[in-house]
């Protein structure tokens, strides 16, 4: 009996410093990720927490308002302090076989009844997917019906508008990251009419929308001005990342971390470009501003902005989840207000 207690002793004694070890092993990563010599690690962590609205904790918690703003100062973005020109934008077609890039060629090799090309999309630590949408007349904000009382799931919004392709838009309403998506944040214009006007969410950028010529018009400008320039279909949201050809300044990450993310842009052939990138996950941590700027401009971009991301960044092809979401919720999607319905 002796021996056996004697056993069990030791055995229990082994796992109280096996769980100590690991214990010490894992308070000492901890020190040396979040307050160690190498700032990389703690400029994602902060401005990854600090865009999320809902989670600004996760930074707060763990560092000095002074330290946090240090790090944001030195991770912005500068953006182009213009309103994009739609007389820049000629539409065009291709008839030709030779492209000037491996972009250009993705673009513009197609049948030309195409209405849409789908194109992977991968980087250092991103992977998610471009569609080249060729007519911009068939572009159109969609909202969900139950506007200003609760979202509706991405998929339920194809279907009821019979969509080929679907991307999240704007940003909306979401305290302690349990809204509903009831309230897109900003002026909403569907169809040259304002359908929702809540506060905006301070993102910088301004309003993203197509002009009644099927233009995208990026502009920091009043609602009144939007619709006196004719804009049909807009959200509210930001930041821009090119304006007129030009791209924004991107200091550091940009002060957005890396994330989740979807954006839209116009090239200059009116070809318009919907961009979605999985985040959080092994096999794709997400995009930073920078990584959004360069896909645009690779793929010839004249005008492009950031949409919400995170775990709105959502992609839908003819009624089918083509992205890898991760709100966590039925099949990983959240319940939004606004959404880009091509159809």
């Amino acid at each position: 009996m002796r021996g056996k207690k004697t056993n069990n002793s030791s055995l229990f004694c082994k796992f109280i410093r096996f769980w100590c070890f690991i214990y010490i092993i894992f308070f000492c990563s901890f020190i040396f990720l979040f307050y160690g010599p190498f700032t990389k690690f703690q400029e994602f962590w902060i401005t990854s927490a600090m865009t999320t609205k809902s989670h600004r904790f996760l930074a707060t918690w763990l560092y000095s308002d002074n330290h946090i703003k240090k790090v944001l100062e030195n991770n912005k973005i500068v953006e182009v302090n213009e309103i994009s020109d739609p007389n820049l934008i000629h539409f065009r077609k291709y008839t030709t076989s030779i492209y000037r890039n491996e972009y250009e060629k993705q673009l513009l090799e197609r049948n030309n009844d195409d209405l849409y090309k789908l194109i992977p999309v991968k980087g250092r630590g991103y992977q998610g997917y471009l569609v080249a949408i060729y007519d911009a007349s068939r572009i159109h904000i969609a909202t969900t019906q139950y506007l200003g009382e609760k979202g509706e799931s991405i998929l339920d919004v194809s279907k009821r508008e019979n969509a080929l392709v679907v991307i999240n838009a704007g940003g909306f309403y979401d305290p302690n990251w349990n809204g509903n998506g009831a309230l897109p944040h900003g002026t909403v214009i569907s169809n040259g009419k304002i359908v929702s006007d809540y506060k905006d969410a301070f993102m910088s950028g301004g309003f993203i929308g197509f002009n009644q010529d099927n233009k995208l018009v990026l502009g920091s400008m009043s609602k009144e001005k939007a619709l006196e320039i004719g804009l049909r279909d807009a959200v509210e949201f930001g930041p821009f990342l090119i304006v007129n050809g030009k791209r924004s300044f991107v200091k550091g990450n940009g002060g957005w971390g890396i994330a989740p993310r979807t954006a839209i842009g116009q090239r200059r052939d009116g070809i318009v470009l919907l961009l979605v990138i999985n985040g959080r996950l092994p096999s794709s941590i997400g995009a930073d501003m920078i990584d959004l700027c360069d896909i645009m401009e690779q793929f010839g971009a004249y005008n492009a902005a950031n949409l919400d991301g995170g775990s709105s960044s959502e992609l839908v092809i003819q009624n089918k989840i083509t992205n890898i979401p991760v709100a966590g919720g039925r099949d990983g999607l959240r319940d939004m207000p606004t959404f880009w319905v091509v159809k």
